[in-house]
């Protein structure tokens, strides 16, 4: 009845391999809009008419975790919206104006003085917002604000090119948020920001016009429709030049770094309207209108660098060494004074005569770049030229080797976090950049030192881009105590009057002015400057209903309002400090929650509990994490890897499932799963032979029909069966010393050692893990033998003699059981695995391999590390492809390393192996996690379908395979790209010379 059922209602019939992968159809909690206050509920019912539900949010989840950017500032939304495109957001700017109702724009939510966040509506422009074009040969290249800085560079690469705008944010930054607030960095100064450096831009004003400055039929629409605007800003710019004192400030202001405030320069810079408007857009931070797209002049990205650490006795010497510099063909040069430097210099790699500096000592960091070798030897001898009269206390080395200046530049980079990870639980880490004349940086970083030791701020660092004047410094502070309140307050004022008043210096070089700086732009620009940027707002925005309170805010105490609570709220997470710079490696971003929303959302729910606050709202956020939190966090680790603090998330996930299953009946039918592994294993080999033989019986549409309704009848309860499922492993290694013929043997049951006699050849240790002993190749898949055999296959050719450890079918790393917060029990089957595989290399004498690579990590994290232990490809390029005769096919292949093995830097190595086989290799960019996270892809499709939501895309239609190291991350892959998935074994074996 139900197969009938599924065929005539043609119910989920479609093929799965092409999912809509879009956010707002996985969505499975849309908000109970009617919920919202008078007149949001009217807006989000106005909306519902073009934009679907599932991406209207009012839920206290979801506005409290997009209510928190890496500021120290928190508002939480009354509504937010996922914008998919211009449509979207002009319907948006046209409802609001009809009920009143301010709105803020949101990419990355990477800013640091509270742009990103209100307790209005929030418009996020981040997944649907990620075209580019490259244009002129990449000498420019068109963006939407939801690309990553990084993604941008990365599509440059190849033409030799790069945006200018380098913001040390930049692999999570979005375009939209770096030039909507003129973000810099350390080696764009004021040559190459985003103002400098825009030639064009689709903007969408306040009442849902649309203006493309590259576009001259636009342009005449708009003079149209528009003419009043374009000539306010006319008579504007004519005004300013007119006033001579006024146009000379501006331009004296912009010499250096400055955000702070509106881009004034664009009225002395332009007479042309529409130039104003570009130039007015940059640095507004969304209160003057949407930038939909931008079109940037890229810059050149030199093929050759080199760096070198100069060391000096004092500040002062440092710094009157970087102003001699500017004049040298220097790339960036980076100050660090000696807090910062001790912050890090117990940190791996970081050289041992940092420790023994002088108090007062400091540094600068230097590199210069070139687009060949020669021209960067001629640098370095100017650089060093240069430096040879100042007051050095070592000699001035420069290395042109990447792993030597990567060890350089990991100092600079590792001052953020190093106080992040310090800092005591339930502060905020402040990091402010300010920027002053070069000639006068010396007695300012002097000076300001000298406020922090007078206030009690003697343990922040200070760290900068000494090219241009600018500096951060980064300190910890409890928004708790009101008597710390009032003492960053103090500091705020001291230091304020102390840039402006006595260095008319910029109180923000690039952060941008946000909510943190706005009561002082008037202090720092003057009357007539500031009646300027208000009269800007005006023509702009006249209900002032685009981020208001952002640049411009009658309140002089806006900066210590609404400042966020970090309450304590698991030992994994506590020193996050919500940078947002996890986001862009994780799997269910698109879905539900990011690693940083995951802790926000817990440190409010142990903030209410901790309260005793057993209400709606804690009810609310408890029920709605399950889903957003816990089941679609695929655990896999990778934020770890783009975390400054070095929190994985994941490790808090399994901690909260440990937590729910501890002494439980699952616990418990975990642990009868574990004693009786080879039947479990037999169990799921027999249920994978019974789909697939439906699967053939049905055929693949119906056999997806059918399952789907199945799986909608139980409440999404049965795992959802797809096309790619793999057929059940027939048979299995057993003791041998002779080769391994074509035909699998039969599968052992008995459970002897397994040794194979002693030779005289090299012998290896190999472990199938319980995934490629039990899940064989997919049906339609070419070849039908299984992993392991492949395995033993290459090893014997190789010259190896293969050994298995006893009992094998028993033998597990534990990870399926931990995964689910079955940690006792996957420890306890770790443990019994580590006896096995050190009995087998005789006591860790002879390498392990193991084909999968998640195990292998796995039991390196909790195995002896004196084990040799071997992930199949680095067993390959380290040992093994030197000894085999690799023939290279002519095709084109896919690769796709997992997270494990990105976790153990096998990027490069799994990248080579490929290319020793395959003659071109095709890595899709912007695939970190596949999300199928072992067998969360059957239970939550939705995050294996948004994590490769882009894949198919990206493969060419002349590839026809790909390959892994996963046998349950290949069914994810296999069905989210169009073709088949396998390890990359199968493709060194398909090469081998026979």
């Amino acid at each position: 009845r139900i197969v009938i059922e599924a065929v005539n209602s043609k119910l989920d019939i479609s093929h799965p391999s092409m999912p809509d992968c879009t956010p707002s159809i996985m969505n499975k909690h849309p908000s109970n809009l009617s919920s919202l206050p008078p007149p949001y509920r009217e807006f989000a019912r106005d909306l519902r008419a073009t934009i679907p539900p599932d991406r209207l949010m009012s839920d206290p989840l979801r506005t409290l975790a997009h209510g928190s950017d890496a500021s120290f500032y928190r508002l939480i939304p009354k509504l937010v919206i996922k914008a998919a495109g211009e449509a979207d957001i002009t319907t948006i700017l046209q409802t609001a104006n009809r009920y009143g109702l301010p709105v803020t724009f949101r990419a990355a939510g990477t800013s640091l003085s509270g742009q990103a966040i209100t307790d209005s509506v929030l418009v996020l422009t981040g997944d649907s917002w990620t075209e580019h074009e490259i244009l002129d040969g990449g000498k420019r290249i068109r963006l939407q604000p939801g690309i990553v800085g990084a993604g941008a560079n990365r599509a440059l690469r190849p033409y030799g090119r790069k945006i200018g705008p380098d913001p040390a944010s930049i692999d999570a930054a979005m375009i939209g948020g770096i030039a909507a607030n003129n973000a810099s960095g350390m080696c764009c100064g004021v040559a190459q920001n985003s103002y400098q450096t825009v030639s064009g831009m689709r903007v969408i004003f306040h009442d849902g016009a649309l203006l493309d400055t590259t576009d001259e039929d636009s342009r005449a629409r708009f003079r149209q429709s528009h003419g009043e605007l374009l000539n306010a800003l006319t008579a504007l710019g004519a005004r300013v030049l007119e006033n001579a004192p006024l146009a000379a400030r501006i331009r004296h202001k912009f010499k250096i770094k400055n955000t702070t405030g509106y881009s004034l320069n664009a009225l002395v810079d332009y007479e042309d309207p529409f130039d104003i408007i570009e130039h007015l857009m940059i640095g507004s931070e969304g209160t003057l209108g949407f930038i939909a797209e931008i079109v940037y002049d890229t810059v050149e990205e030199h093929a050759h660098k080199a760096s070198a650490l100069a060391v000096f006795r004092t500040m002062r010497d440092a710094c009157t060494a970087a102003a001699l510099l500017r004049e040298q063909p220097v790339a960036a040069v980076e100050l660090m004074d000696r807090t910062a430097l001790r912050s890090v210099e117990n940190k791996a790699g970081i050289p041992d005569y940092l420790r023994t500096l002088p108090e007062g000592a400091a540094t600068l960091l230097i590199e210069t770049r070139a687009g060949e070798p020669g021209t960067l030897t001629m640098n370095i001898a100017c650089v060093t030229r240069a430096l040879r009269e100042t007051a050095l206390e070592r000699p001035l080395a420069f290395t042109d080797k990447v792993k030597a200046y990567t060890a350089l530049w990991n100092i600079r980079k590792g001052l953020f976090p190093a106080v992040g990870a310090i800092r005591k639980t339930g502060t905020t880490v402040i990091i402010e950049d300010v920027a002053f004349p070069i000639e006068r940086l010396a007695d300012a970083t002097v000076e300001l030192r000298d406020i922090m030791g007078r206030l009690g701020y003697d343990a922040a660092i200070i760290f900068g881009h000494a090219l241009e004047g600018n500096l951060h410094f980064v300190f910890t502070q409890d928004f708790g105590d009101p008597a710390e309140v009032a003492r960053y307050r103090e500091f705020m004022d001291a230091v304020t009057t102390m840039v402006v008043e006595r260095y008319d210096g910029s109180l923000k070089a690039e952060h941008g002015t946000g909510r943190n700086m706005a009561p002082f732009v008037e202090m720092e620009w003057g009357q007539d400057a500031y009646a300027l940027m208000k009269e800007i707002k005006e023509i702009f925005d006249p209900h002032d209903l685009l981020n208001p309170g952002v640049i411009l805010n009658a309140d002089p105490d806006i900066h210590v309002k609404n400042l966020k609570p970090l309450p304590a709220t698991h030992d994994i997470v506590d020193t996050c400090i919500e940078c947002g710079f996890c986001e862009p490696v994780c799997p269910s971003r698109h879905v539900t929650l990011t690693p940083r929303q995951r802790i926000v959302a817990q440190r409010e729910i142990s903030r209410l509990r901790r309260r005793k606050d057993n209400g709606a709202r804690l009810e609310a956020l408890e029920h709605d994490y399950r889903y957003h939190g816990q089941d679609t966090c695929a655990a896999d680790g990778l934020c770890e890897m783009a975390c400054p603090v070095d929190i994985n998330t994941g490790d808090l996930t399994k901690a909260l499932r440990q937590v729910e299953v501890e002494g439980t009946r699952a616990e418990k039918r975990a642990r009868w799963m574990a004693e009786h592994f080879a039947a479990v294993t037999r169990g799921v080999r027999t249920g994978l032979g019974v789909a697939d033989a439906f699967h053939a019986i049905l055929g693949g549409r119906i056999m997806t029909g059918l399952t789907s309704t199945l799986r909608r009848f139980s409440g999404d309860r049965i795992p959802l069966w797809n096309t790619c499922m793999p057929r059940p492993v027939k048979g299995g290694p057993t003791a041998r010393s002779e080769p391994v013929g074509q035909a699998a043997p039969a599968a052992p049951e008995a459970e002897g050692a397994v040794a194979a006699p002693r030779t005289s050849r090299k012998r290896l240790v190999y472990f199938p893990s319980c995934v490629a002993r039990t899940m064989g190749p997919a049906r339609g898949d070419d070849g039908d033998e299984p992993l392991w055999l492949v395995a033993h296959r290459i090893f014997e050719t190789a010259g190896y003699e293969v050994i298995y450890p006893e009992a094998m079918q028993h033998l597990c790393c534990g990870m399926p059981f931990t995964s689910k917060g079955f940690a006792r029990v996957g420890d306890d089957k770790a443990r019994e695995l580590e006896t096995a595989l050190r009995r087998a290399s005789e006591d860790g004498a002879l390498p392990v391999v193991c084909d999968t690579s998640p195990c292998l990590y796995r039991m390196r994290q909790v195995f002896d590390p004196a084990m040799k232990l071997y992930e199949p490809v680095e067993f390959l390029h380290d040992v093994l492809l030197d000894h085999l005769d690799i023939r290279q096919t002519p095709a084109t292949v896919a690769v796709h390393v997992t997270c494990s093995a990105q976790k153990m830097a096998l990027d490069e190595k799994f990248l080579a192996v490929a290319r020793r086989c395959a003659a071109e290799v095709i890595a899709p960019e912007g695939i970190g996690c596949c999300g199928f996270a072992g067998d969360r892809g059957f239970s939550f499709p939705e995050l294996n379908a948004s994590a490769l939501g882009t894949l198919k895309a990206e493969i060419p239609e002349n590839c026809k395979t790909g390959y892994s190291n996963s046998r349950t991350c290949e069914i994810g892959l296999s069905l989210h790209s169009g073709i088949p998935y396998k390890s990359i074994l199968y493709l060194v074996d398909q090469c081998l010379g026979r």
